[in-house]
């Protein structure tokens, strides 16, 4: 049937992307801990550049658009992207980001939300929550280069 069709795509897709995923998310959370050092002592350079060279590297990804990286409450800390798109996108992730996090407690206390993906036809954004900050990367997965 058509359904079992769909399911069938879909799990496949999800395989196919579930280890870039991973890869992704252990790489954000090792640098997650150089976020909160830079930003709890401004005056830190080691600490600054190693979050530069991690956006960069970030960047560097095909297909990505833009990083930031906010506060839970939704205060940009940094971004990639210009001002109107950093403020428009940092409100309304950090409002989903939250809600998916209660979403998962209360379906479980015992769960964490430790990533969110959401797709379109023409973007992809990814969501990185830490226990202080979110970390979003905005991509074409439909990228050449």
């Amino acid at each position: 049937s058509i359904d079992k069709l769909k399911i069938q795509q879909a799990r496949t897709n999800f395989l196919k992307l579930k280890p870039q995923a991973q890869n992704w998310l252990a790489t954000t959370k090792v640098n997650m801990a150089s976020v909160a050092s830079s930003t709890g002592n401004p005056g830190s350079s080691s600490s600054t550049s190693e979050v530069e060279e991690t956006l960069a590297r970030i960047q560097s990804h095909k297909g990505v658009e833009g990083v930031i990286i906010l506060s839970r409450d939704g205060a940009t800390i940094q971004s990639t992207l210009n001002e109107d798109q950093t403020a428009a996108h940092a409100a309304l992730l950090s409002q989903l980001a939250s809600k998916a996090h209660n979403m998962v407690e209360t379906l479980d206390v015992d769960d964490e939300l430790t990533f969110l993906r959401i797709r379109s036809h023409k973007r992809e954004v990814m969501v990185a929550p830490d226990k202080d900050y979110l970390l979003v990367v905005i991509q074409n997965p439909h990228a050449t280069e």
